[in-house]
C-alpha cells in the first residue's frame, strides 16, 4: 500500500481514485481548482457510501504537508501548461506519474523544460514519468515489447479505432463532435480543442528504444463528417457536421516511412486495434474488442505506482520500464 495524492480530479482523476482504493492504496490528498469540488470530501465526490476524510483543496502546498510517496497527475495535455504543477509535486518530494501526453517523450517538443524537470527531480531524489494508454501503451510501449522477438525491423504500423460515444465527455469535445468544419478548425487554431495529442511522442519513444534515428516526423488530423444524421447514446449529430477524426503520425528514416500510427475516432465506430511489424519475423497483432482508453488509463496509472520505484531518480519514459526490445 502506498500513500498517494491525486492532482486533478476530473473524469480520469476520479477513475484513478477509485482504482487506487480498489488496490487498497491510501489517498492522502487531492488537488483541484474546480470551485464545485474544493472543500468537499473525496468519498462524496466519488459517490462512495462513506466519506474518506480527505477534502479537495486548490492549494498544492498540501503535498508538502502530507508527503505522499507518489502523486498521480491528470490535468492537461501540454507540458508547458502543467510545468509549474509538476514542480510543486517534485518540491514536495513525491514521485510523479502524469497523464500529460507530451510528457511521454518531452524531449521532442519541450527539450528545455525536459532538462529542467530532470534536474529538479534528480535534486529531490524522485522520478517523473509521463504515461497512459495513448501515448504510454498502445502506440509505443506495446510496440516496443512486440519487437523483442525480432532480429530485424523494417517497418512498424499501428492502427487504433475508437467508438467516441463510449468515452468521457471531455474526449468527445476534444475531437470536435457536433461542430461544423469551420468551428472545428477555428477551435483547433485557438487551442480550445486538440484532437489527439501525442503521435510524435509515441513515435520518438519507439524510435529511441529501437535505436532508430528518424529524419522527420509528420502529424496530421482530418475530420470525419456525418454522411447522415447520427444518433448514438445521448448524442445526435446532423449530416455534414463532425463525428470524429482520422489522425496519423509518420516517422521517416531518410525518405522512407518507418513508423506509421493511425487513430480513427468517431461516433459508432467498432473498437479495434491492429499492429503490423515487417521484418524478421513478420508479425500481425489484432485486438478485436479494443481497449477502453479511460478505464485502461486509470489501470495503467495505478499499476505504475509500485513500478516507479524501480527507476532511478530523474525524468524517465516508459522505455525505461520495458525489459527488452529489438535494438539496431
Amino acid at each position: 500500500m502506498k500513500r498517494v495524492a491525486i492532482y486533478g480530479l476530473g473524469s480520469i482523476g476520479r477513475l484513478i481514485a477509485k482504482e487506487l482504493l480498489k488496490r487498497e492504496h491510501e489517498i492522502v490528498a487531492v488537488v483541484d481548482i474546480d470551485p464545485n469540488k474544493v472543500g468537499k470530501d473525496v468519498g462524496v465526490l466519488l459517490g462512495l457510501e462513506e466519506e474518506l476524510g480527505v477534502k479537495v483543496t486548490n492549494d498544492p502546498n498540501v503535498l508538502k504537508e502530507v508527503k505522499p510517496q507518489v502523486t498521480l497527475h491528470a490535468t492537461g495535455s501540454y507540458l508547458d501548461k502543467v510545468f509549474d504543477q509538476l514542480l510543486y509535486i517534485i518540491d514536495s518530494g513525491s514521485h510523479v506519474i502524469s497523464t500529460c501526453e507530451t510528457l511521454a517523450y518531452p524531449y521532442y517538443r519541450y527539450p528545455e523544460l525536459a532538462k529542467l524537470l530532470d534536474e529538479k527531480s534528480r535534486e529531490h531524489g524522485v522520478v517523473v514519468l509521463g504515461s497512459g494508454v495513448n501515448p504510454g501503451f498502445i502506440f509505443d510501449t506495446l510496440l516496443i515489447l512486440l519487437t523483442a522477438v525480432c532480429s530485424r525491423v523494417d517497418r512498424i504500423s499501428a492502427k487504433r479505432i475508437i467508438d467516441v460515444s463510449k468515452r468521457r465527455w471531455q474526449f468527445i469535445k476534444k475531437v470536435g463532435v457536433g461542430l461544423s468544419q469551420e468551428e472545428f478548425y477555428e477551435k483547433l487554431k485557438k487551442g480550445m480543442i486538440a484532437g489527439h495529442v501525442g503521435y510524435a511522442e509515441s513515435i520518438m519513444l519507439l524510435a529511441d528504444s529501437l535505436g532508430i534515428k528518424l529524419s522527420k516526423i509528420k502529424e496530421d488530423q482530418k475530420l470525419i463528417l456525418a454522411k447522415e444524421t447520427v444518433k448514438t447514446c445521448n448524442i445526435q449529430v446532423e449530416k455534414g457536421r463532425v463525428i470524429g477524426i482520422h489522425g496519423t503520425g509518420i516517422g521517416y528514416t531518410k525518405d522512407r516511412e518507418f513508423i506509421r500510427l493511425e487513430l480513427v475516432a468517431y461516433l459508432g465506430a467498432k473498437d479495434y486495434e491492429e499492429i503490423t511489424i515487417e521484418g524478421e519475423p513478420d508479425m500481425h497483432w489484432v485486438n478485436e474488442v479494443g481497449i477502453h482508453g479511460d478505464k485502461a488509463t486509470a489501470a495503467i496509472m495505478t499499476n505504475l505506482v509500485k513500478s516507479i520505484e524501480k527507476l532511478k531518480p530523474g525524468l524517465r519514459t516508459m522505455k525505461d520500464l520495458v525489459l527488452v526490445s529489438f535494438k539496431v
